[in-house]
């Protein structure tokens, strides 16, 4: 009798226990989500010192230009907020910690019409203030080639159309362009800064050719 006692009385301290084991399993858990690494976030717009050299300022620029920027066509593979990284043997990345401030496509237009808008101190037609009468300059991008490979280099082609719509008639230029960028060192920041400044190597470009079109009478790529 007194050794059936003796269980009965450890059943409630063996619960207990088991109680104990649970709630240090569930902490561990807690503490192994908390230690996910945490998401980090890039710009396309690379920072005023690294941009590529401002396009020549032009005689004939004036205030009042305005622009039109269509969506830019981009590669379905990019059309995410993840960063796409191509490795050496062709094998392709998509860095879930890495990723844009919006999805690749939004970034990339958003970039470029601002830096077209800077670079011609132009006023994007489609937020209003155009005269009737006053041409517009409408620009059309496609992303053909965006490939980053890590600690390597970024290889880009751009393609985009410049077409001049005014009252005295249209003109436009079509042109295309492509960039090897080297990348120095290894790392998602490395890299970026090599998107960067691919990107803001065509931008300069982009806006080369709207002050050709502007400013000559035959419509013709900038360089």
């Amino acid at each position: 009798m007194k050794r059936s006692s003796l269980t009965a009385r450890s059943a409630p301290r063996i619960g207990h226990l088991w109680g104990r084991a649970a709630m240090a399993a569930a902490l561990l858990s807690l503490a192994a989500c908390s230690s996910s690494p945490p998401l980090r976030f890039y710009s396309l717009s690379a920072p005023a010192a690294d941009a590529a050299p401002a396009a020549p300022t032009m005689q004939t620029r004036s205030a009042g230009l305005f622009i039109e920027l269509a969506p830019v066509g981009v590669p379905e593979r990019l059309t995410r907020p993840q960063i796409v990284v191509q490795r050496s043997d062709g094998h392709i990345d998509v860095l879930e910690q890495d990723r844009w401030t919006s999805s690749f496509d939004s970034e990339l237009r958003d970039t470029l019409a601002n830096g077209l808008a800077a670079r011609l101190g132009a006023i994007d037609a489609l937020r209003g203030g155009r005269q009737p009468g006053q041409p517009v300059y409408r620009i059309a991008v496609d992303l053909r080639q965006f490939d980053a490979i890590g600690g390597e280099r970024v290889n880009a082609a751009f393609g985009w159309t410049v077409t001049r719509i005014g009252v005295d008639g249209d003109r436009a230029a079509s042109c295309q362009s492509t960039y090897s960028v080297p990348v120095a060192g290894g790392g998602t920041d490395s890299l970026v800064k090599g998107m960067q400044t691919a990107v803001a190597i065509a931008t300069a470009a982009i806006a080369a050719t709207v002050d050709n079109v502007r400013g000559s009478g035959t419509a013709a790529c900038g360089s």
